[in-house]
């Protein structure tokens, strides 16, 4: 039978305890007001009431089955569902050969090209959609989804770039040299031995580009048009001219998906863990 350890050393002090249940119950606290304005929204999704108000009184799911009878909404997830992952292949194969790359050379301004290469998580996406917008119209790219898609991919790449360049800090070159002492060339070598072992952090990367471009709502404002509409741009829409509860609905699905996204994530952060706990241990 295991028995756990103390939760206080012998020597901690009356006070110091005290401190310990501050700071419990000020996290706690902290918690429950950054998620207490995202939870309201869930209850609304089953009022009967078309407006969103509480308390609610009768529990219904019409904004459900209004949500999968609309043309609209069914037409702008599906458009999401075309556009996030095509731009998460996309960001995840540029970001991952962009940061093996870097990874591997040593070069004169490296740091201001990988500044460069995560811009867009730092500047202010109504201009980076103003500057994609620029750019995208001479080449007839705006109102399509190719251009739609590598837009996100430009928002989605960086977020691969900074988790890859994570894993391959602690990546063990002596493997890359023993298998080009085997006679493997550096294709062969990065698809059979790099690649499996920063896997974790190609796919973390990636689940973020998916969230970043199932989410973004600027840059999809300046670049779609009315048949590359998004399911955030519907949203958007839908707030700007009549406030329905089918958006408390279609906000309770995006939240329940996005907590599946973090959950998957940090169950891979825990088999990469555990994969490096493992070699050590024995």
């Amino acid at each position: 039978m295991k028995t756990q350890p103390p939760r206080f050393p012998p020597y901690a002090s009356a006070l110091e305890k005290a401190w310990f249940y501050v700071q419990r119950y000020y996290c706690f606290l902290l918690l429950l007001f950054l998620l207490l304005p995202i939870l309201v929204i869930v209850p609304l999704s089953f009022s009967e009431s078309s407006l969103l108000l509480y308390p609610i009184r009768n529990v219904s799911f019409k904004w459900y089955h209004t949500l999968l009878h609309s043309d609209d909404w069914i037409r702008a997830t599906k458009n999401s569902f075309i556009v996030a992952p095509s731009a998460t292949i996309v960001a995840t194969l540029l970001g991952t050969l962009a940061a093996a790359g870097l990874h591997r050379s040593e070069f004169r301004g490296k740091g201001l090209l990988m500044a460069v290469l995560i811009s867009p998580m730092i500047v202010p996406l109504v201009v980076v959609g103003v500057g994609i917008y620029l750019f995208f119209a001479p080449y007839g790219l705006t109102n399509s989804y190719g251009g739609l898609i590598l837009a996100h991919a430009a928002l989605g790449a960086p977020f691969v770039v900074t988790t890859v360049t994570a894993t391959l800090q602690g990546f063990d070159q002596n493997l890359v040299r023993a298998s080009h002492s085997l006679g493997a060339g550096p294709l062969r070598t990065f698809v059979r031995i790099t690649l499996p072992i920063i896997a974790p952090g190609v796919v973390s990367g990636a689940l973020f580009a998916f969230s970043t471009s199932f989410d973004e709502v600027v840059v999809t404002l300046f670049l779609a048009g009315p048949e590359q509409v998004t399911l955030p741009r519907q949203m958007f829409t839908g707030i700007r001219e009549n406030i329905s509860p089918v958006i408390a609905a279609v906000a309770t699905i995006l939240i329940v998906f996005s907590v599946l996204l973090l959950l998957t994530l940090e169950w891979l952060r825990g088999r990469a863990h555990a994969r490096t706990v493992a070699p050590d241990a024995r």
